[in-house]
């Protein structure tokens, strides 16, 4: 007798419904992508043409050409690379120290401290946008690398912080005991051991701030003039014209500073879970 919510070969109503929901998602998140990449080999003609076509019916690359020649995509590229690279290299460095601090000292006002730091994360960034304006403006750091880099890391330092300060407090602080007892400083100790030991929660905080860093957009806009430091979130809202909207260029140029992102998380996506749920068990 078949027994009630289960199909004739015993897969239950519930675990087919469960599946069906994630296909479900998966498709709709990954729709736009897809849309951007069919989009991307398609003409001008063909873009704009109603119904669209689920597929490229005339096949090219000239979008991908176009958005090299008619742009300096490629220095924006250069640009983008430098500013999220600093900004995850100080963000790593500075965090690390921190998150040091925060796991294995003990000092009055620490419960103060880390929520001290957590608070900055809260502000908007357009509710300081003029007075750091006016700061790099006296700084003479507009339109430079360093004036980018310095105020996306004051905004990544505290997911970074938290992130390592999870992953600190679950090394046995006796492997480092018995570095200090070897004649390590507490500075080798950390670089020698608490380091290779954290790598899932380095990496984790590094794709997240350099994601962060590679796509934030208000503060490019804001702070850099030409394409000698533009980046390319702010390159590819520029490639509007007056009176036309290159769809093609870019969706090609969103697929090529996309596509490389989603394959380094898929990559490193073991880490990266293993960094953000450090510390949610006990045991």
């Amino acid at each position: 007798m078949k027994r009630s919510g289960l199909l004739k070969n015993g897969i239950p109503w519930g675990e087919i419904g469960f599946y069906s929901s994630i296909v479900l998602l998966v498709a709709i998140c990954f729709f736009p992508l897809y849309w951007a990449i069919n989009t991307s080999f398609k003409t001008h003609a063909e873009i704009i043409q109603w119904p669209p076509s689920w597929f490229p019916t005339n096949f090219t690359v000239e979008n991908y050409q176009a958005t090299f020649e008619k742009h300096r995509f490629g220095r924006n590229i250069l640009n983008s690379l430098v500013v999220a690279g600093g900004t995850t290299a100080l963000s790593l460095i500075l965090g690390a120290l921190c998150a040091y601090a925060l796991a294995r000292l003990k000092f009055p006002g620490k419960i103060f401290i880390v929520g001290a730091i957590l608070m900055t994360s809260m502000f908007p960034s357009i509710s300081i946008i003029s007075p750091l304006f006016v700061l790099l403006r006296q700084l003479r750091w507009l339109n430079t690398f360093h004036g980018l880099i310095i105020p996306y890391t004051t905004f990544a330092l505290p997911l970074t912080i938290w992130i390592l300060t999870s992953f600190f407090r679950e090394i046995p602080f006796e492997l480092e005991e018995a570095a200090l007892v070897d004649g390590a400083t507490p500075l080798q100790a950390l670089r020698l051991i608490i380091f290779p030991l954290s790598a899932p929660g380095l990496v984790t905080a590094g794709l997240l701030v350099f994601i962060a860093a590679w796509n934030e957009f208000l503060f490019a806009l804001t702070y850099t003039l030409d394409d000698s430091t533009r980046t390319v979130p702010v390159a590819i809202a520029l490639f509007s014209r007056q009176y036309e909207v290159p769809w093609g260029e870019l969706m090609g140029a969103t697929v090529i500073v996309t596509v490389p992102l989603i394959i380094l998380v898929l990559i490193f996506q073991r880490r990266i879970i293993a960094g953000l749920t450090a510390g949610a068990i006990k045991g």
